[in-house]
Formats: structure tokens, sequence, C-alpha cells
């Protein structure tokens, strides 16, 4: 018996007999997808100890830390409150047009975070158009829009809808018929809700908290544009200045903290949860009573600040645009062309590598199958600017012929996004028919030949589903593009960002209006997931 089986026979328990060469296919992705990281750590043992305990330990370093888990903690309670009663308003009560509140309490997913940003700092900063406005009204000053409450307050309108997508997703599952149980012994709505309706949803909720407080610590373009120091804009200054030790060390101290997050994650979610059907919900809905009419002002409210600000402040842009004033800022076709072109490899190759995986975890149930489909997850774990800077001191210093390069772009894209593509085609081959399988067998078909001939068009929706969500992810990012993209490679995000830091906003509005276009089918995507009668 050969290394590699004793090896895989140990791991799997003898659960299964587990194909080699899937196994070691699967073993070369997952080995491949954790490889950047343990450059990073490779950088960071190089530095003098002395130095860094200095940098670990300075003033700076812990205003970093303060500030990035101030913004984490702020963005993650305010997305529960804002997220939670919105879910229970339109999934749960008799709301008012419920299902348009539905899908507009769903939309700034589709605004990224640093369109928010620049567009708020545009209104609401000094000599802002809000400024403007309230300057004749007598009122020369409004609210610091700089800074740490700036940045939260941003950076929730536009993650808030995780926390209200799940939750709204558990309570349309929930089974109603544990709430009439309640009331039968005499507890009262307040009371029914937090016996019996929190804990039900408190998975989803967590698992969205988890989302927005990922994203939230991961935000470079925010906190950049807010002036807050926080690990990823002090980790991309460094980065610019040439200080790779001091940022390789504050890239382990913010993969600590996303380590902390997940940990706390898994201890608050509850692995039992209430799972209804159609025979444990009824069509009766929470009435509000006098508070029907202005309970819409929460949905209002919140939509309206999360979109109406962009798109005025881009309509304000395009009205006042002087074209020539910087022929060098002009946007120019060719950046929708690599950004539709470096978004479409991605895709494919996530695509690709994301179907033995998914076909090895759907199949095979050991723990080597789920190390593999775990470690496929560790790219989307950490944020994209510590990835981006990995890659850079592999790039830099193992392969020179490699650095900058578009082929270590998409790799980075694909280490970053292949869970998307992982869990579509995973889903999407749990469904198939295992007696359709046995049936091909039976039929004298190899595996591989009954894979080609029977799964992969069963799950073909799957896959290219999960392979457009990679696409039109990869539209919006933003860290790895602007640090491991070829000189002169420019794409809608970089023509953004350029004009944001150049303060000529007029540039930035023909790509954002592209960027959000693209964002919305993002959206389409995400929407339609929810069927039946209340669906989106």
């Amino acid at each position: 018996m050969s290394p590699i089986t004793r090896i895989r026979d140990r791991l799997t328990d003898g659960e299964d007999r587990l194909p080699l060469g899937l196994t070691l296919l699967c073993a070369a992705i997952a080995a491949t997808l954790v490889f950047p990281l343990a450059w990073l750590l490779i950088e960071a043992v190089t530095v003098d100890p002395v130095r860094a305990a200095d940098l670990t330990l300075s003033v700076r370093t812990a205003e970093t830390v303060l500030n990035s888990l101030l913004l984490m903690i702020g963005v993650t309670t305010l997305s529960i409150a804002i997220g939670v009663p919105l879910a229970y308003l339109t999934a749960r009560t008799d709301l008012p047009f419920r299902r348009f509140w539905a899908v507009a309490a769903a939309l700034p997913l589709v605004v990224p975070s640093y369109v928010g940003a620049f567009s708020f700092v545009s209104a609401f900063g000094p000599q802002g158009e809000f400024h403007e406005v309230l300057a004749p009204l007598g009122i020369e000053r409004v609210p610091e829009i700089y800074g740490l409450s700036g940045s939260i307050l941003v950076i929730t309108l536009y993650t808030y809808p995780y926390v209200y997508l799940t939750t709204r997703a558990a309570l349309l599952s929930f089974d109603t018929t544990l709430l009439e149980a309640a009331r039968t012994l005499n507890h009262g709505r307040l009371a029914s809700f937090r016996r019996v309706t929190l804990p039900a949803i408190r998975p989803a909720v967590a698992a969205g908290s988890l989302l927005a407080a990922l994203y939230a610590v991961s935000d470079f373009g925010t906190p950049s544009i807010m002036r807050l120091s926080v690990f990823t804009r002090q980790i991309y200054v460094e980065y610019n200045s040439f200080g790779s030790d001091y940022a390789a060390l504050l890239s382990l101290q913010l993969l600590v903290v996303v380590l902390f997050v997940l940990a706390l994650e898994w201890l608050v979610r509850s692995d039992a949860s209430s799972h209804g059907d159609d025979a444990g919900r009824t069509d009766d809905r929470v009435s509000l009573g006098r508070l029907r009419w202005p309970a819409t002002l929460l949905p209002a409210g919140v939509s309206a600040v999360a979109l109406l600000v962009p798109l005025w402040i881009l309509g304000l842009w395009l009205v006042r645009s002087e074209s020539g004033r910087r022929p060098s800022m002009a946007f120019e076709p060719v950046q929708v062309l690599n950004s539709v072109s470096v978004s479409a490899a991605a895709a494919l190759v996530a695509a690709l590598a994301a179907i033995p995986i998914a076909y090895f975890a759907a199949n095979h149930d050991s723990r080597l199958a789920t190390l593999f489909e775990r470690s496929t997850y560790v790219g989307f774990a950490v944020p994209g600017i510590v990835l981006a800077l990995a890659l850079v001191y592999f790039g830099s210093g193992y392969a020179p012929w490699l650095y900058q390069t578009l082929p270590l772009l998409v790799f980075a894209y694909v280490v970053r996004f292949l869970p998307q593509a992982v869990g579509s085609s995973r889903t999407s081959i749990l469904q198939v028919d295992p007696r359709l399988v046995e049936a091909g067998r039976t039929l004298g078909e190899s595996s591989m030949g009954t894979f080609k001939r029977v799964t992969l068009p069963l799950t073909r929706s799957g896959i290219v589903a999960g392979a457009a969500l990679v696409f039109l992810t990869t539209m919006k990012e933003l860290p790895v593009t602007l640090i491991l993209r070829p000189s002169g490679f420019e794409t809608i995000v970089t023509q953004i960002w350029r004009a944001q830091e150049s303060a000529l906003y007029q540039y930035a509005v023909v790509p954002t209006l592209i960027l959000l276009f693209i964002s919305g089918l993002s959206m389409v995507v995400l929407l339609a997931q929810e069927g039946g009668q209340e669906g989106l």
C-alpha cells in the first residue's frame, strides 16, 4: 500500500474508498488556495524581533487596533438593529406595500461601500452639497462625516442587508404554529417573540452578523475615504511607503481579529434551529394597528438614505461635468473591457476549480472532504488587502516573472471568491438523484463517463450561477485590483478610485453607473433565490 493511500485511509477512517485521482486533484487545489498566506508568515517572521515588538506595541498600532475593533462592533451592532426589524416587518407583519419594501431594503447591497463613502463625503463633508442647501437657512455646520462615526454609518448602510436577507429567509421558513402554541400558554406577543421566534432565527442573525463584521474589518475603500486609521488603510499606506515589515505585522494582527470573529460566531450560533414547512405555516400576519403606516418610515428612511444620496450626488456630477478639464482622467471604454475580461477569466477558472471540490464534498462524507471544502473559504475570510500583500511578497521575492501580471491577478480573484462557485456547484450536485448516477454505472459507464453524461448536464445551471457570482463580485473588488494589477491596466474600479483620490468626482460618474448596473445584476441573482409566494 502506497504512503498516499495510507494517509487517505487514515483521514477517512475507512468510511469509504476515495478515488485516488480525484483526491489528489482536490488536495492540489486546496494547497494552492492556502499557500499565499505562508508567504505572509515568512515575511513577518523575518522581521527583527526587537523591531517587531516596537512596531506591534507602538501607539500608532494601538490606535489602529482600537479603531478597527470599534468599527467592526459599531457596524455589526447597527446592522442587527436595522436588519432584524426590517426583516420582521417585511416577513411577518401587515406592513403597507410589504413586497416593495422587501426589495427596496435589500437594494443598498448593490452599491459598493466606497461609492457610498465618496458620495456621503461630497454630500455632507465640509463645503459639501448638503452644506450649500442648509446655508440659506442659517445652518453653517453639519455633523462631521469623517472619522469613526462616518465610517460606521456608511458601512452599515451597505452591509445591513446581509443581516436583513439571512434573517428574512429564516422568518419566511419559520414554523408559525409554534407561536400559536405559545399564545395558548398565555404568552404575550413580545414574550412569544423573545422565547420562540428569537431562538429560531438566532443562527440566521449570527450568519448575517458574521458577514457584516468581516466586511467591516476588511473594508479598505470607506476608511481610506473617511480618513480613519484602521488595519486595511494602514497596511495600504505602509505598502506604498515601502514599509513591508510593518505591513506584514499588521496583516497578521488583522488575521487574528478575523479568526476571533469566526470563533465568536461559531460559539454564538446554535445548531438547533426551527425549520417549518407548508404544513407548519399560516398566512396570519402580525397586525401593526395604528403603527401600520408609521412603520413604513423605517424601510423608507433607510433605503432612501442609502440609495438616493449616491444617486443625487452622481446626478449632480453628471450635470456639472466639464469635458476636457483633465483629459488624462477621462473614462475610456477599454476600462470596461479590462474589467469584463479579467472577471470572466476569474469566473471561468473558479468554476473549473470548484467542480472537483464540490463533487468530492457532495459525494464523500469524510474529514478529508470537509477539509478540502473548508480550505476554499480561507481566501474568502481573509481580507482582500492581506491576500494581495501575501501575493506581492511571493511574486516579488520568489516569482518576479509572475509579479504584476494578469495571471497573478486572476489567481488572487479565484482564491478570494472560489467559495461562491463551490457552494453553488455543491448544492446542484446534491440535488442530482443518485439513482440516475447508478443507472449510468450499470450501463457500463466509468465514473468519469457518468459524471460527464449524467451529473454535469444536471448541475450545469448551478455551475453557471456560481461562475456568474464570481464574475459580478470580481468586478467590484478594489484592494486586490489596486495592488496586483499590471502597470497601465486600468479597470472600472481603478478609474473610480483615481477620480476620488484626485477629488475630480465627475470622472467617476460613468464608471460608477456602469458598476452599479453590473452590481444590480448580482442582486437579481440573489433575490431570485427566494422562491414561492413569499419570495422577493
